[in-house]
């Protein structure tokens, strides 16, 4: 996220629209707010490598509070807005953040994060007041500093956390190198190929900024001087609206949002034009086939698929031709070499399921996790795996069959159930519980808990909406069960594993894939 060539040679475009507000940001001014931020973060002490945090909803600041770490050598990490204080507050620390950024609709949270946040120097608010001495706000802070860049700049990156399956967040660390601001990372270069990005596009942006492939596909437009637009909140009509209004070329989305477009009436989807779209493309959760289907009828062959892990290990993708002839695949492999590997490290033959492994095309580690970066790779580290199943068919076409150890991909947002699961086991009237994804309708799939209780308790409407209460006093909303179910005993090995399939088989019935 470096346009500072687009500042100089075109000042007064828009680098950015805020989509309900109308507000514009030019490459003028978001280039003066990032160099100014950036020196507010030197003169906190943040050198290179050092890292801080941003805990906000999408706002018009939030594109220069990621762009300053770019421009000095920061690794930034970008929070799901809709963490709890607890679960904030672990993430802060746990990625060593020395500054923490967030926004007036996110402030209660914020600083009651923060009195479990020691290591934490200032805090940030972009557009609320001054609080005492450790928390401040962004134009006011940053009001005595230049505009200009800092004296030593050096290229800075974004280091997201993806859910945990031992129950806690994990960071996901790519090796920064030594390189000036506006040259990125090499797998930044292949994705800009990958996703089509050419110089002057504008790109609509539906989803929250803190997920990895919103905040890439924003954060390539401007490096290749387009022009955002981004939305507060997806709203299906709007979105369509928006394409027409500001002749969108590019937009990436996940496949929620098809749905919610496709269950518009009718003549709410023909009032809108959608016929300056060069590219949509989707990821972050798999697409039904039908849902596909009807959107490559109503919008062409324009739709782009790829499936890759926020650890960029490797990539499939395929257009929306290679996609008709192999309906429901993710691709072939565009970055990185596929090994589909049996229990055994044995390679699969095609049509048979396995895990999905990657001959490294990009190295990272989980952020201080030796025990879980080793889980990853294979012994000799020339491969790793996120843990996801699938096959490929005769033709290379890759197909995914299960989720990671469980994960769940509820409305393109990536859940791991194990941290539900440790809370739910803290309960007194609770001996045991199982939570994992079953199928909906709109969002793919939902979180289910399946609860056995001590003894005394009896099982009721009454005590599943006492324990879903309880979940959500600890865990964001949307990590939680919508639904509990109880159980005389849940089935575990002689081990003591938890045999989660037995039950969740039970919801899925006789689907092939558990995922689609």
């Amino acid at each position: 996220m470096y346009p500072g060539k687009y500042a100089t040679q075109h000042p007064d475009k828009a680098a950015f629209i805020m989509a309900e507000s109308g507000e514009v940001v030019t490459y003028r001014d978001y280039e003066a707010r990032c160099n100014r931020l950036a020196h507010l973060l030197r003169a906190q002490g943040l050198d290179r490598l050092d890292h801080y945090a941003i805990y906000m909803e999408n706002n018009s600041r939030y594109l220069e509070t990621c762009g300053a770490g770019e421009r000095a050598g920061h690794y930034y990490t970008c929070v799901n807005s809709y963490l709890t204080a607890e679960e904030l507050s672990y993430i802060v620390n746990n990625s060593e953040s020395k500054v923490l950024i967030t926004s007036e609709a996110r402030r209660k949270v914020a600083l009651a994060a923060l009195a479990d946040c020691p290591n934490v120097k200032l805090c940030i608010t972009v557009d609320g007041p001054n609080d005492g001495a450790k928390v401040v706000n962004l134009d006011e802070a940053t009001d005595p500093f230049p505009d200009t860049p800092v004296a030593d700049e050096s290229l800075g990156l974004a280091m997201l956390y993806s859910s945990g399956t031992t129950g806690q967040p994990k960071g996901i660390l790519r090796p920064l190198p030594e390189n000036t601001p506006e040259n990125p990372v090499p797998v930044y270069q292949f994705l800009i190929k990958l996703w089509r990005y050419r110089e002057g596009m504008i790109y609509l942006s539906p989803a929250p900024l803190y997920h990895s492939a919103p905040h890439a596909a924003v954060n390539f437009t401007l490096r290749m001087g387009g022009t955002a637009v981004i939305m507060e909140r997806f709203d299906p009509e709007l979105y369509l609206s928006l394409l027409g209004e500001y002749q969108i070329t590019h937009s990436q989305l996940v496949p929620t949002m098809f749905s919610r477009m496709l269950k518009l009436p009718d003549e709410v989807r023909s009032a809108y034009d959608v016929s300056s779209l060069e590219t949509a493309i989707h990821a972050a959760a798999p697409c039904p086939v039908q849902v596909k289907q009807q959107m490559i009828d109503w919008w062409g062959p324009i739709i782009y698929e790829y499936y890759g892990a926020t650890e960029a290990q490797g990539l499939t993708a395929c257009n929306s031709e290679e996609w008709l002839a192999h309906p429901g695949t993710v691709g072939k492999v565009v970055m990185g070499v596929l090994l589909i590997l049996d229990d055994d490290m044995k390679p699969c033959p095609p049509g048979t399921a396995g895990t999905i492994w990657f001959v490294n095309a990009s190295e990272f580690e989980y952020f201080n996790d030796i025990e879980r970066t080793a889980e990853a790779y294979s012994p000799d580290r020339t491969m790793s795996t996120v843990g996801d199943v699938g096959y490929v068919d005769d033709d290379g076409f890759l197909y995914l069959t299960d989720r990671a150890t469980f994960m769940i991909i509820s409305g393109g947002v990536n859940i791991y159930p194990q941290e539900c699961e440790n809370l739910l086991i803290t309960n007194p009237k609770v001996m045991d519980a199982a939570v994992f994804g079953v199928p909906n309708e709109e969002f793919g799939e939902e979180v289910k808990g399946v609860v056995q209780l001590v003894p005394d308790q009896t099982p009721g409407e009454d005590l599943e909406a006492e324990l879903i209460g309880f979940c959500r006093e600890h865990l964001a909303a949307m990590k939680c069960p919508r639904t509990i179910d109880f159980i005389d005993e849940l089935p575990r090995l002689p081990t003591g594993k938890l045999y989660k399939r037995i039950l969740r088989d039970r919801y899925w019935g006789d689907r092939q894939s558990r995922i689609l």
